[in-house]
């Protein structure tokens, strides 16, 4: 141990002394002369007129040229569609991770709640036999009054904002028949009783 403390302690001390040191500049050098970037072979220009000379394409270079030209159309499609779809991709992901997120801190009662929601779904599909218009409507609707038994002030505001949708799609689809109606039949009732067809 004698040994190694030795020897590390000699090359340590030795950092620890300061020694200053004094340049003097040589009378006896000879003047700098000073190189033009011409002078030197990096930058020397070759003699001569140059002139470029484009290789000939290869056949391998030709058909990868062809078949990205064939290409383009539908990478471009791919592009706008990834660019469309990345936002809602990502909201998605978002939720999904808010989703699993709350499962895992849920409320107390949640998942007894859940059950009971989805057991309504399954006897609404049961009692839905047969009809494919029942099969469409009874689940979702045994679901929901399942859901507003535990949720009320939520199926209030649904309710609400559902009827608002409704009323508005009817509004529309009815002022859509009326236009329809004026311009194919009023038009056509009005040229058999024109003064110039009898």
């Amino acid at each position: 141990m004698f040994k190694v403390i030795q020897r590390s302690v000699g090359p340590a001390s030795l950092s620890l002394l300061t020694f200053k040191v004094y340049a003097s500049q040589k009378k006896d050098s000879p003047p700098k002369t000073s190189v033009k970037v011409n002078e030197l072979s990096l930058y020397s220009v070759p003699e001569g007129p140059s002139k470029y000379v484009e290789e000939p394409r290869t056949q391998l270079e030709e058909s990868i040229s062809h078949l990205r030209q064939y290409c383009q159309p539908y990478t471009s499609w791919c592009q706008e569609i990834y660019s469309q779809t990345e936002p809602k991709m990502q909201s998605l992901v978002q939720w999904g991770l808010d989703s699993y997120e709350y499962l895992q801190n849920a409320p107390p009662g949640f998942f007894p709640r859940l059950g009971v929601i989805g057991f309504a779904g399954i006897v609404g599909l049961l009692l839905a036999r047969g009809s494919k218009i029942k099969k469409l409507v009874y689940p979702p609707g045994f679901m929901g009054v399942a859901a507003s038994l535990y949720y009320p002030q939520q199926a209030i505001i649904f309710v609400q904002v559902s009827g608002e949708k409704l009323y508005d799609w009817g509004l529309r689809g009815y002022i859509v028949i009326e236009d329809l109606w004026k311009e194919n039949f009023q038009k056509s009732g009005n040229m058999k009783n024109s003064p110039g067809n009898k």
